[in-house]
């Protein structure tokens, strides 16, 4: 028993150490092997089953022939022996049967083609009694030859009288000897297959294992896990679909940003349809045509920031990967990243623009100017209050007022002016329009207006700023009389990474304005500024169209 635990155990640890294309062949091999065991074992009973079948059928045939031949059943009711056996002699040319026995009405041998001398002795086997009773019978009993398949008939004179027996029989070691060499052939024929099989086996493993890049079954399991760990690691929602839109893959925060409650394995094989709305984002022919990145979307009433990315296998599409992150939580880092960024330019502006202004004070009062300095100081701080008292009167929020004054501040600084027309006026706030969206809406708005007029000869004319919050509107329109915008890029200037400038980390501005008033169901125009520059107009209305009807139409 310990000898016997041991080998199983050693077996065992030799098959662990086998490689993956080893072990499978072996494991083809045994198994093939075995299940040619089975079906020889099996082919080899009902090859000899089938074969008694055919040769009592055959035996009864042929000895049910023999017992109606008129000219015999004359010689047997006469018990005329020569006449039966010179009879007999001639159709037992003519047979395969392993003997034939002719009997009289009390069992007694009238003619065996076998052995002569038993011709006057009884038959054997102890079946005749229901023969002579006139019924045929097929037995299998040991007579005067062996064991033997036997089919006795009996022979009935004119008048209905049993006279005599036929009897045709084949003997089981001639059966079995026919059985043996058929199954010789089979087992030849099934040999050559299973050769064939062993081969087919090594070829088809090594191709297996090259397919799995020569990975063992554990390392590939190791990889799953690390894979889907990572995938429910990572913070961004992430959906794999193939080429038909079906999902692959969801990981655990694109449920919970769906507000899916199914399992990742339910969830598997059904439509993309079937848990987001559809969006212009999904649709195939922009799904085929190129990758998008940070594109703002619509999903299940979420505002996202999706980005989406074919997968190509040997030049063939095998899906995409679809990946997205709430736009609310961005949006709050952005707006915290703005306000202090607000605060670093304001300070610095203000710094520089005081060394300026005490600069001058400085000169003024070395000089002995004093009432010079004194109207100096009282310009500059009316102009500022001014500007102030404005934007705190004409805007109700203190984030925009914040904005404007830097984005004044800045311009100043650049050389440039903004004029705010007089007509301003938000003096609540927009329900249609999150404050993020419209302060970046008007930042990057007021940023490439400075930047166009920075770039066109001096002098620079100001840049016009209305922001007017109406019963029906919001209108936000800026004019500049900059370098304006070339003919060639004006269909595409909304498109991300379309840009006027030359140097920077550009395109991304006017793209995300695009999208966040679409979002709010409003639009842009654009035009040209005489005698240059361009006047970029904002339109959201206050009770905008269903969003989806917008991202369909948009």
């Amino acid at each position: 028993m310990m000898v016997q635990c041991a080998l199983v155990l050693a077996m065992r640890v030799l098959m662990m150490k086998l490689s993956f294309q080893i072990k499978l062949f072996i494991s083809l091999v045994a198994f093939f092997s075995i299940l040619f065991a089975l079906l020889g074992s099996y082919y080899y009973v009902d090859v000899g089953r089938q074969l008694y079948q055919e040769m009592s059928a055959r035996a009864k045939i042929q000895s049910e022939e023999i017992a109606l031949i008129p000219t015999l059943r004359q010689q047997v009711q006469a018990k005329d022996i020569n006449a039966i056996n010179a009879f007999m002699q001639k159709l037992v040319k003519h047979s395969d049967a392993s003997f034939i026995v002719i009997g009289d009405d009390h069992a007694m041998h009238l003619y065996h083609s076998a052995f002569a001398n038993r011709v006057g002795t009884r038959l054997v086997g102890g079946d005749n009694e229901e023969v002579l009773a006139g019924k045929s019978i097929i037995t299998i009993r040991k007579g005067g030859l062996g064991i033997s398949l036997r089919s006795k008939v009996p022979i009935f004179s004119d008048d209905g009288k049993v006279i005599g027996i036929v009897s045709v029989g084949y003997l089981t070691s001639y059966l079995d000897t026919i059985t043996v060499n058929k199954m010789v052939n089979i087992l030849i024929a099934a040999v050559l297959l299973l050769i064939a099989l062993f081969i087919f086996s090594w070829f088809f493993t090594r191709s297996i294992k090259k397919q799995i890049f020569s990975l063992e079954p554990r390392e590939i399991g190791l990889l799953v896990r690390q894979q889907k760990a990572m995938m429910e690691s990572i913070y961004e929602g992430v959906i794999a679909i193939d080429k038909n839109l079906n999902i692959e893959v969801i990981n655990q925060a694109a449920r919970k940003l769906l507000g899916l409650s199914q399992s990742t394995r339910r969830l598997r094989g059904l439509s993309l349809h079937e848990l987001i709305a559809p969006v212009p984002f999904f649709d195939p022919q922009l799904m085929l045509a190129k990758d998008t990145h940070d594109q703002v979307c619509h999903f299940n009433q979420r505002t996202v920031l999706a980005s989406r990315v074919r997968i190509m296998l040997e030049e063939s599409l095998q899906g995409w990967v679809i990946t997205f992150r709430d736009r609310n939580e961005i949006d709050s880092l952005s707006a915290q990243l703005s306000q202090v960024k607000r605060y670093v330019d304001n300070l610095r502006i203000m710094r520089h623009e005081q060394l300026n202004r005490m600069t001058t004070l400085s000169g003024l009062l070395h000089m002995g100017r004093y009432d010079e300095a004194i109207r100096y100081i009282q310009a500059q701080s009316e102009h500022a209050q001014e500007l102030l008292d404005f934007l705190s009167s004409r805007f109700n929020s203190p984030t925009l007022c914040g904005l404007l004054l830097g984005k004044a501040a800045r311009a100043r600084e650049k050389g440039v002016e903004l004029v705010f027309d007089p007509a301003c006026g938000m003096d609540k706030p927009m329900p249609e329009l999150a404050e993020s969206d419209a302060i970046s809406i008007i930042g990057n708005l007021l940023d490439n207006a400075i930047e166009a007029t920075q770039r066109a000869p001096l002098p620079h004319d100001p840049v016009e700023v209305l922001i007017l919050l109406n019963e029906r509107e919001l209108i936000i329109e800026v004019a500049d009389r900059g370098i304006g915008i070339s003919p060639a890029i004006r269909e595409h200037i909304f498109e991300r990474g379309v840009t006027t400038k030359t140097h920077g980390d550009h395109g991304i501005g006017l793209y995300l304005i695009d999208s966040y008033v679409t979002q709010a169901g409003g639009t842009i125009e654009v035009a040209d500024n005489a005698p240059r520059g361009a006047i970029f107009s904002v339109f959201i209305p206050v009770n905008p169209p269903a969003r989806d009807e917008l991202c369909n139409q948009h």
